[in-house]
């Protein structure tokens, strides 16, 4: 069960703030655009397998809380948002419900 939440929230963290990143096109971006979208496609690849490989859902909502603020993040989450991209920031109540949905506490 618990292997099962911390599926459950990688797999909601793909969703809805990576797979976006990924997908993303560079076409008709300028030149200093595309580099952004591919610093930040190389940055959300290592995210997506860093969470893969926490242990626990605890670890997921423990390392999510800490990236939503850390200095690195807040650089990756600029860019996003320039590039009109998700960033962890804004879905984080949503975040935070699936985890108490699934009885994992997101206090940290």
């Amino acid at each position: 069960m618990a292997s099962d939440a911390k599926r459950q929230l990688v797999e909601f963290l793909i969703e809805r703030a990576f797979d976006p990143v990924m997908k993303a096109r560079p076409e008709g971006r300028s030149d200093a655009e595309r580099k952004k979208l591919k610093d930040v496609q190389d940055a959300t690849r290592a995210e997506i397998e860093r969470f893969q490989r926490y242990g626990s859902a605890k670890d997921v909502v423990k390392n999510f809380k800490r990236d939503l603020n850390s200095d690195p993040a807040k650089k990756v989450h600029a860019d996003l948002k320039a590039l009109n991209l998700p960033t962890l920031n804004e879905i984080k109540d949503e975040f935070e419900a699936k985890a108490s949905e699934l009885g994992i506490e997101a206090s940290q």
